[in-house]
């Protein structure tokens, strides 16, 4: 997935500054495979700081680098509000699916990021707009499925549409030229693929968003979903932005 997302959005990532020689902060970097991709993209005289908020997923994210063998990547536990990386000390800050879990603190994210970039360097901000994500035929359980964890999701006060704010918040956060983007990823989700959704379906009965016999429900739809003689198409709505920090 990390290598698509990088051929997706090439251009973009380039004309950001994910370039060679680059100092990339990766924040909310997750299991590192970004990381990995943007780390040999930068090459030996470039690097990044990776940044997760979990420890667990921190050691994830070092095994994975050194699994591939690039040793231009750091890994370190931080918030995304306060890293610990040096303010004004990169070139680019990537931020990849974490103001969706965040509800209430993008503004505060996307701030946090522009003070870390130099004079001129650029925040990245890739996010999702769940409304707008289809399955062509579509299954009543699996769009259940979906609707349950924006549900939820609003619950907790997430905007899982914020993929449509990318701009106002660089904007807000003192940033300049800023492009904002928006792509559908289109694929047959090979079987046995699990959405976000599903892995949430313990959390979605404990919130009282959904039964027992929900899952159940719904996990009979996957299995359907998945010995489908004509595999689905996912038509998965993404968002990208990016601004930059005044020269002065």
């Amino acid at each position: 997935m990390a290598e698509a997302a990088a051929v997706m959005e090439s251009d973009l990532w380039t004309a950001a500054g994910v370039v060679e020689s680059a100092v990339v902060a990766d924040v909310g970097c997750g299991p590192g495979a970004m990381s990995v991709v943007m780390a040999r993209i930068v090459g030996p005289t470039g690097r990044v700081v990776a940044i997760d908020g979990n420890a667990d997923t921190v050691e994830a994210a070092r095994a994975a680098a050194a699994e591939a063998g690039v040793d231009n990547v750091s890994v370190d536990v931080g918030d995304a509000r306060e890293t610990g990386v040096a303010p004004a000390s990169v070139d680019v800050v990537m931020i990849r699916h974490v103001l969706a879990h965040n509800g209430g603190l993008e503004q505060a994210i996307v701030a946090h990021a522009a003070g870390l970039v130099r004079p001129g360097g650029a925040v990245y901000l890739a996010d999702i707009e769940i409304e707008s994500l289809r399955m062509r035929p579509a299954d009543p359980d699996l769009v259940d499925i979906n609707d349950r964890y924006k549900q939820w999701h609003d619950q907790q006060g997430n905007d899982l549409s914020v993929g449509l704010r990318l701009g106002e918040l660089l904007a807000g956060a003192g940033l300049e030229r800023i492009e904002h983007h928006g792509r559908y990823q289109i694929m047959a989700a090979p079987p046995g693929s699990r959405p976000p959704s599903w892995a949430a379906r313990t959390a979605l009965v404990e919130a009282g968003v959904a039964t027992p016999d929900d899952v159940e429900r719904w996990s009979a739809a996957f299995e359907r979903y998945d010995t489908a003689q004509e595999r689905p198409t996912m038509f998965v709505p993404l968002f990208f932005a990016f601004g930059r920090r005044p020269a002065s």
